[in-house]
């Protein structure tokens, strides 16, 4: 079937992968719009001795929305755990990193290589193609510089900004909002995932000039040193204190109940689920999509891919459209 409608999903870490891994099984025109802030780990190594952009969450997207193997997958997701200088990283991102030098040092085009090299089934974009460096002052006054730091401090955050002054948006994500008919931020980490983004103006000013429905999904349990004590209309809240008031048309929030033997597990580590109050919610003028999202296929709760993409395209349909794309299915 035609791809019809443009997505625009924004975000980073395993979230946005998340998202797209579902989405890619519809009918759409999907660009992913990823964060580049990560100093930690492989990417943050690769970051400082390559001087380019971190590629771990860009290579979690590639795999999302491809079309290989599952072999390949594991393939490329394979962290070396022994090795002279290769110890810690992945597959996947030394191909982005040699990727990257054999088009002359151009990361966007590499991720296109990439992306062609594994059938991806939607566009990839870095926010920027600028190194940037996270720092949050948090309510204590303390200041601290760097995406990976920011979570250990442990205290409310008064606000977010970059240490590098008029960043630009990468080519193509202007033009990717400015065209969409959705937006959806997310899921994700709210201060380390989402709201980089949004620190960037050409990109903040997009999504505010758009005129398209701007959908926001809500993380399932409260993250420790980020969103602790945070319900879905604080996390909301936090998202319109950059894009302003009313600027989200929708929010996906889960509605059933938590394995219990998870949430002891979450609340061990400072952590609890997000809850959500329907009619607040409304009465705030922010519709509601909520349902069972989450996965516990691994030792710890995510969103589950099938679940938040239906969800995301109940918006969707709601939008105005052609006749063809009436009776929406899956592939």
């Amino acid at each position: 079937m035609k791809r019809e409608r443009k997505v625009v999903a924004i975000g980073g870490g395993t979230g946005l992968s998340t998202l797209v891994r579902g989405l890619k099984h519809y009918p759409l025109d999907i660009t992913a719009i990823v964060t580049v802030g990560d100093d930690g780990g492989s990417s943050g190594r690769l970051r400082d001795e390559f001087h380019m952009l971190p590629p771990g969450d860009i290579r979690n997207v590639i795999l999302a929305l491809s079309e290989v193997e599952p072999l390949m997958d594991k393939i490329l997701q394979y962290r070396f755990d022994t090795g002279y200088g290769l110890e810690g990283h992945s597959l996947g991102n030394l191909m982005l990193t040699a990727a990257t030098h054999i088009c002359e040092g151009s990361f966007v085009k590499a991720i296109d290589v990439l992306s062609q090299l594994l059938n991806a089934q939607g566009k990839v974009l870095p926010v920027t193609e600028t190194l940037m460096t996270l720092a949050a002052e948090f309510e204590d006054g303390t200041i601290v510089k760097g995406e990976s730091k920011i979570p250990l401090h442990k205290q409310p955050i008064k606000r977010l900004f970059l240490l590098e002054d008029g960043i630009k948006a990468a080519p193509g994500v202007v033009e990717a909002i400015e065209g969409a008919d959705v937006i959806v931020l997310g899921p994700g980490s709210l201060y380390t995932s989402i709201v980089p983004n949004l620190l960037i103006s050409e990109v903040r000013e997009a999504i505010i000039r758009s005129e398209v429905p701007v959908v926001y999904i809500c993380n399932v349990m409260t993250q420790p040193g980020e969103t602790k004590g945070y319900d879905a209309m604080k996390h909301l809240k936090v998202v319109e204190s950059y894009l302003g008031k009313s600027s989200i048309d929708t929010i996906v929030v889960n509605n059933e109940p938590i394995d219990e033997e998870y949430l002891e597990r979450y609340r061990g580590d400072g952590s609890e689920e997000v809850r959500f109050d329907r009619k607040k919610l409304r009465n705030y003028g922010t519709n509601v999509l909520a349902g069972d999202i989450v996965d516990y296929n691994r030792d710890y709760i995510r969103h589950d891919s099938d679940a938040i993409a239906g969800l995301v395209m109940q918006r969707v349909l709601r939008i105005k459209k052609p006749r063809s794309f009436q009776q929406l299915e899956l592939k």
